[in-house]
């Protein structure tokens, strides 16, 4: 009977307390290695947006904060950068817009961030902008010309890679079909400019796309990056179906490692 319980109790412990312990400790032992967590983001929303705006805008917080497990990295938020400085604003190594722009009044200190080596990315609705804008800058950035139509309502819809090589779409199928979503057209279209590299876009295959507001044709990027800056700028952000795609969640995940390893002060993730 002694023999037995012996027999027993060395089983409880090597089948529940050893393997515990075994999984517990790489997030412990990286943590202590590189000194906590690798860097900082800082996510800008608004609440007042469009509401299938903001409905993403609020799933997104949920879906980056849940890449944080183990304390890789620390995810803040905010509905407005007035009052930052520029020195608070460079403690993190990329600012993702969910769905809103800088306000007038911090346009400069976004300027000045972006113009300092600072990261973006921006969904759907943080890129936005027409001729009431008034901000010259953000064309500049952006690499596009002002909004010119979309499709209504949201749908889903083909996309076909433009860089299979490129860290945000390599390991992405040469064509998905994203879930449901607003698309943006631009008068003077991202890939006319030369500094701007186009790696998705919206197929042709899927004109006319729209049953309201109809798109018949013409060249439609979805996600690009201006060489100029450490950005880059993402179609989809519209309503709350944007997450339940897989294929589109490991490009969200693409573009904040890509974002974040080429941060000037060097890649985090070699630390």
């Amino acid at each position: 009977m002694r023999k037995a319980l012996y027999l027993f109790l060395l089983l409880l412990v090597a089948g529940c307390g050893q393997p515990r312990a075994r999984h517990q400790a790489p997030y412990r032992e990286a943590n202590y290695a590189h000194g906590g967590p690798r860097f900082k983001i800082l996510l800008l929303f608004d609440d007042s947006a469009e509401p299938a705006h903001v409905q993403f805008a609020h799933q997104a917080i949920g879906f980056f904060n849940k890449l944080t497990v183990g304390e890789g990295f620390v995810v803040d938020s905010t509905q407005t950068l007035d009052g930052y400085t520029l020195e608070q604003l460079q403690e993190y190594t990329a600012l993702i817009a969910l769905n809103a722009a800088p306000s007038r009044a911090a346009r400069p200190l976004f300027e000045e961030y972006m113009e300092s080596g600072g990261g973006w990315i921006g969904f759907h609705a943080a890129g936005y902008n027409d001729k009431g804008t008034g901000w010259p800058w953000f064309n500049q950035f952006l690499g596009a010309g002002f909004f010119k139509a979309n499709n209504w309502p949201p749908q889903p819809a083909l996309l076909e890679l433009d860089r299979t090589d490129h860290p945000v779409t390599r390991n992405l199928p040469a064509s998905f079909v994203s879930p449901a979503s607003e698309f943006y057209q631009w008068q003077k279209e991202p890939r006319e400019n030369p500094d701007v590299e186009v790696l998705l876009t919206l197929s042709a295959r899927n004109y006319p796309i729209g049953l309201k507001d109809i798109i018949y044709g013409g060249d439609f990027p979805v996600v690009w990056t201006n060489r100029n800056y450490r950005m880059l700028y993402i179609n989809m952000g519209h309503g709350d179906e944007q997450f339940e795609d897989a294929t589109e969640k490991l490009l969200f995940v693409n573009a904040l490692r890509w974002i974040v390893s080429c941060d000037p002060a060097g890649n985090p993730f070699d630390r």
